[in-house]
C-alpha cells in the first residue's frame, strides 16, 4: 500500500540499505517497533519500505518539519536500534533528507 500525499512542503529521510545475511527475526522485530514508535511521534506523517531478495532495503518517511526529523533521530529508543543496525543488521546504508516541494498521486 502506497502512503498518501500530504501538504506541501513536508520532508522526506530516505534511508537506503544493504542487509547483511541473516534470519532477520531480530531485524523483523525492531524494524516493526520503530514504524510503531515513530507513529507516536510529533509530525510524523507517514513511512513506505520496499526490501528485495538481494537485501538491499529503501525506507521513507515523512515528516512535517526538519525539527521533527531531528527529535526523531535523538529518540533515545531510536538511537540504540540505530547502533544495533551498524553493529549487526547493515553491510552499507545511507541516509537522505530531502524537502518536498510538489507531490502526484494516481489512486486505483
Amino acid at each position: 500500500m502506497l502512503t498518501a500525499t500530504f501538504a506541501t512542503p513536508y520532508y522526506a529521510v530516505i534511508f537506503t540499505s544493504l542487509r547483511v545475511d541473516d534470519d532477520g527475526q531480530a531485524y523483523e522485530q525492531a524494524a516493526q517497533r520503530m514504524v510503531e514508535l515513530a507513529r507516536e511521534q510529533p509530525g510524523f506523517l507517514g513511512v513506505d519500505s520496499a526490501r528485495g531478495s538481494d537485501g538491499l532495503g529503501i525506507t521513507v518517511s515523512y515528516w512535517s518539519s526538519e525539527a521533527a526529523i531531528a527529535a526523531w533521530k535523538n529518540h533515545a529508543e531510536h538511537s540504540e536500534v540505530r547502533q544495533q543496525g551498524r553493529a549487526s543488521w547493515y553491510r552499507a546504508f545511507t541516509t537522505r533528507v530531502c524537502k518536498v516541494e510538489r507531490n502526484y498521486a494516481q489512486n486505483p
